[in-house]
């Protein structure tokens, strides 16, 4: 084992893991309470409403991927390369759900403020991720956790997010081997 790899496997994984998890779990929050309110805006529009039908659909996927992120993140070893790539997993996810916010809610100026405030969160995430850093940047990591705090403010303007009020857990489902493929786990 090279000493990198007993850096990035060591203490320092350990405090690095802390910063990707906070960021991963605000990012499958903020994607479940976009799913949960898509779901009561969906459910005041007329029967067969293919628009609504298909965000709460979008929303609900985007919140289950973002939890499956979290979930894998939970279960293994601090890695801080995997770890950011879960964070990062679970903001893409959220930016996903966000899409469906937008497009139920008509683009209103609220819900295109989060929008973009979820994409650059995704964005910061992919960039802490990424292959020059490995999730070790302590600058990209603050980038991705200012961003994170910024798109949970912008969802809670648009009311897609009540803080106080309790989101329901989101089901991780089957997690098969050709999704954590995709997400790179």
């Amino acid at each position: 084992m090279s000493e990198r790899d007993r850096e990035m496997h060591g203490p320092e994984a350990s405090v690095l893991r802390h910063g990707h998890a906070a960021r991963a779990e605000s990012a499958a929050a903020r994607a479940a309470a976009i799913s949960h309110y898509i779901e009561g805006v969906a459910g005041e529009r007329p029967e067969g409403d293919a628009v609504g039908e298909n965000a709460v659909w979008k929303a609900a996927h985007a919140a289950r991927v973002a939890a499956q992120a979290l979930a894998v993140l939970s279960e293994s070893t601090p890695d801080p390369a995997a770890d950011a790539r879960c964070a990062r997993n679970s903001a893409a996810s959220a930016a996903q759900a966000s899409q469906m916010g937008q497009l139920v809610d008509g683009d209103s100026e609220p819900s295109l403020a989060a929008g973009k405030a979820a994409l650059k969160a995704s964005l910061a995430a992919s960039a802490a991720a990424g292959a020059s850093s490995l999730g070790a940047d302590e600058e990209l990591n603050s980038q991705a956790d200012e961003a994170e705090k910024l798109a949970v403010a912008a969802a809670e303007r648009a009311g897609w997010i009540r803080p106080g009020v309790d989101v329901p857990a989101v089901s991780t489902g089957v997690r098969s081997p050709e999704v954590m493929s995709m997400l790179h786990l």
